[in-house]
């Protein structure tokens, strides 16, 4: 027999009623319901569940959606809740709202399953952990926090703000790193032609001279037959090496070093490292100003650091703080790197010659400065541990915001001295047998 969710007044108090009721038809659940003494308001059948006559795996109303949530889509969505939420509309009007609002794919499908979750009788933050592609550990914490503590237009608004500065930061550093790939992508397809096309046509008409060809237009013509020869490397050797990258992180040691050598790389290795303390420190102090307990926050900042050394420097302060001790000591004995082989092999490669002295001198350096250790010590000390990493947050978030403005102004620079010796060495190449055919014929 079909199962019917209805929605009824209640006559004699005006309470609103939600529940289920088994019957053969629409008309006949509409009869049972109104001889309880309700008046039905919404009346819609219910899926049935598998191995009573449900023969389908997919949910009505859902769309087909592949991967995870876009960041950009879970933000907005969450600052339309804490919007919604702070209105003092009820959370599953609100939900229901937004998923109507939604296009169809992952997260209008996870929210509408939170809703059917919250109809079933479960808490937002036990529906939200019941689609984790959606709704990340830290995301389900914070709601729980705030259901607990009866302030959860306080989190969700708390929640938006942490995830649009961590949006903000990442659409910088993306479009910092536009121009020079596109730049890079458009020099390599532009010097491959000239290759395979120009320059051979450039070395019929030497060879057809007999003359003696200068030591630079040699180079040139040795590359453009190597060019022409192996031009299939051209995108293999960067989808190769990808390719080696990930068969050694599939090894924890291997992961480790490679996460290593992200940190301290040239140029973009502050970068990175300045961006995970950011993301690790604004992480960190929007659980604990949440009401998360400390031991669960470090264990989620943890997951969501995204660098095996910043993963292993938190699980040690975890450990740590279980016995006893405070956060500060801890974080600054074990932000120091250990030596790792792997690491100085990458050093070796990228930097050849000087790549292991390199690495011997540079991998004792410390993750975490002296700024955040002392920061954290005074948070400790004043009780308002999370407003000192909020602030820990906002100086590196700045730190990170100055230093990819200074790298992309520092890179087209580059870039055109590169692409102008590049074309400069070419034409030089190709010139000067022309020049000396011209001087012997006259």
């Amino acid at each position: 027999m079909p199962t019917f969710l209805f929605e009824a007044i209640d006559a004699s108090t005006g309470k609103e009623i939600r529940d289920t009721v088994d019957a053969a038809s629409e008309a006949e659940a509409q009869a049972t319901i109104r001889s309880m003494g309700y008046m039905v308001t919404k009346l819609k059948a219910t899926k049935a569940k598998a191995g009573k006559g449900g023969s389908g795996t997919k949910k009505p109303g859902r769309s087909f959606a592949i991967g995870g949530v876009k960041s950009k889509d879970l933000t907005l969505f969450t600052r339309q809740l804490s919007i919604l939420q702070d209105a003092g509309l009820p959370i599953l009007r609100s939900l229901k709202l937004l998923a109507e609002m939604q296009k169809p794919g992952r997260l209008k499908n996870s929210v509408m399953d939170v809703c059917d979750e919250i109809e079933s009788g479960a808490t937002l933050s036990e529906a939200m952990s019941k689609s984790p592609k959606a709704f990340d550990r830290l995301y389900c914490n914070m709601i729980r926090a705030g259901e607990a503590g009866g302030a959860l237009e306080v989190i969700l608004r708390r929640l938006s703000e942490f995830m649009e500065r961590a949006e903000s930061l990442r659409r910088k550093v993306k479009g910092a790193l536009v121009y020079p790939i596109v730049v890079v992508c458009v020099a390599v397809g532009i010097l491959t032609f000239i290759m395979l096309k120009i320059v051979p046509q450039f070395k019929k008409i030497f060879d057809d001279f007999g003359s003696e060809l200068p030591g630079m237009t040699q180079i040139l013509i040795s590359i453009s037959t190597w060019v022409a020869t192996y031009w299939y490397l051209i995108p293999a050797i960067p989808f190769g090496f990808n390719l080696v990258i990930k068969a050694i992180k599939l090894v924890p040691y291997g992961r480790f070093g490679w996460d290593l050598f992200v940190l301290k790389m040239p140029v973009f290795g502050q970068l990175v490292e300045k961006n995970i303390v950011a993301r690790s420190s604004r992480t960190l102090g929007t659980l604990l100003a949440s009401g998360v307990p400390i031991l669960e926050a470090l264990n989620i900042t943890k997951e969501t650091s995204g660098n095996m050394m910043f993963e292993r420097l938190f699980s040690r302060v975890s450990d740590s703080i279980r016995d006893g001790e405070a956060i500060a000591k801890p974080l600054k004995n074990y932000a120091v790197p250990p030596f790792n082989l792997i690491a100085m092999l990458f050093w070796t490669i990228f930097c050849p010659g000087i790549g292991a002295l390199l690495y011997l001198t540079r991998y004792k350096k410390p993750v975490v400065d002296d700024l955040m250790v002392n920061m954290v010590d005074v948070g400790e000390e004043s009780g308002e541990l999370d407003t000192m990493l909020y602030k820990v947050a906002d100086t590196y978030d700045e730190e990170v915001a100055v230093l990819t403005e200074s790298l992309t102004s520092l890179m087209e620079p580059l870039l055109i001295i590169f692409l102008g010796g590049a074309v400069g060495f070419i034409v030089i190449a190709l010139f000067m047998p022309l020049i000396k055919l011209i001087q012997d014929l006259s």
